[in-house]
């Protein structure tokens, strides 16, 4: 059974995954951060900003993230005078819209998790001459961590089951832009049932098991 898989979709999903959760911690951790730690009067623009890919349908925001990266988009343009080469339908271009899409999936549970902790460690650690830095690695961090997984499983997960972003601005070229659920939707135009029955069980299986993991360990963490 596992012979008649393709598998080339399943791996250009779980390279799309990884690599848009590994920049979605890096560049949302400090503006989670700094959402939960500023007063400033753009908070709550900025906090809708971030959340906007949560209620728009994945099609709009497809659309005018394909005019952003196409060759006569701003960003598009740019990067084909720097580099010769487009943004849309390629695997770049893939993880610039799942960034996008998925970024409230980890600025969310991190902003949360940050406000949740509260001043008091800071301020116990600052009076032994901590450094900021060294405040955020050796405090904020370790007592975070149910907030980093929630944001981590989030976004792997939601990125593994993007649909209509990433067709608007990837399209399906196998083993570049065509992922997995792009790739089952095809199956069932095609009437292969049998493909895209082991495929779509597949990412149900994959779905509970990543959820489930997630609600244990963040019990046992709350406990």
């Amino acid at each position: 059974m596992l012979e008649t898989i393709n598998w080339l979709p399943v791996w250009v999903t779980l390279k799309l995954a990884t690599v848009t959760t590994l920049i979605l911690l890096l560049i949302g951790t400090p503006i989670a951060w700094w959402l939960a730690q500023t007063k400033c009067w753009c908070k709550t623009l900025i906090e809708a900003a971030v959340s906007l890919p949560l209620v728009l349908p994945p099609t709009v925001l497809g659309f005018y993230l394909l005019i952003l990266l196409g060759p006569q988009g701003p960003l598009g343009s740019v990067w084909d005078w720097l580099t010769g080469h487009h943004l849309a339908f390629t695997f770049t271009g893939l993880v610039i819209g799942s960034v996008i899409f998925s970024f409230p999936f980890v600025v969310q549970p991190l902003q949360n998790a940050f406000s949740a902790l509260g001043s008091r460690p800071l301020e116990v650690a600052a009076t032994l001459r901590a450094s900021p830095i060294d405040r955020f690695l050796t405090v904020v961090l370790p007592l975070t961590r149910p907030g980093f997984l929630t944001a981590t499983t989030l976004a792997f997960a939601h990125t593994v089951g993007e649909f209509g972003v990433v067709l608007m601005i990837g399209g399906s070229i196998p083993g570049k832009t065509q992922v997995l659920s792009v790739y089952i939707y095809e199956q069932v135009e095609m009437l292969e049932f049998q493909q895209a029955h082991l495929l779509a069980g597949g990412m149900l299986t994959f779905s509970f098991l990543i959820l489930l993991i997630l609600y244990t360990v963040n019990k046992r963490w709350y406990q």
